[in-house]
């Protein structure tokens, strides 16, 4: 194999404008819009005939990629997951230098948390990490590290 990176991460939403806003007070910005329509060999590649979407690449400055998609066709209206037990991604975590701060920007956002208060963790090392896991706007789980 020659895999030489992570490209992009791919989050479905309902609501692409919604949820922009929400990527974008996390600090990511529209690189790209996506095509809004897919047939042929671009539909082939993700099992589809044909597709129409709403979305954009967006990039944070930590260089980390997300693939913003509100799917119109095909539409699903269904929530993410209903356990953090579901096989396939459960989470995508992002690295903070500050998780306190964080935490209180998305508390000042109405963002909803899974726990009270971050976890601490043994890490590499002897070091400590803090970690917190809160949804977007349509309950998809993120998570902030602080690595001690």
């Amino acid at each position: 194999m020659n895999i030489s990176g992570l490209l992009h991460i791919n989050i479905n939403c309902r609501d692409f404008e919604r949820s922009r806003q929400f990527y974008e007070m996390l600090g990511f910005a529209v690189i790209m819009p996506v095509p809004p329509e897919g047939s042929g060999d671009a539909a082939a590649a993700v099992g589809m005939e044909r597709y129409r979407v709403k979305g954009a690449l967006m990039k944070h400055p930590s260089r980390i990629v997300i693939d913003l998609l509100e799917w119109q066709q095909p539409y699903e209206s269904g929530l993410p997951y209903n356990s953090m037990a579901h096989p396939g991604i459960a989470r995508v975590a992002f690295t903070t230098g500050s998780i306190d701060d964080d935490i209180a920007t998305l508390i000042g956002a109405g963002v909803e948390f899974l726990s009270e208060g971050p976890a601490e963790v043994a890490g590499p090392k002897g070091s400590q990490v803090r970690f917190i896991c809160f949804k977007d706007p349509d309950g998809t789980v993120l998570e902030l590290v602080e690595m001690g």
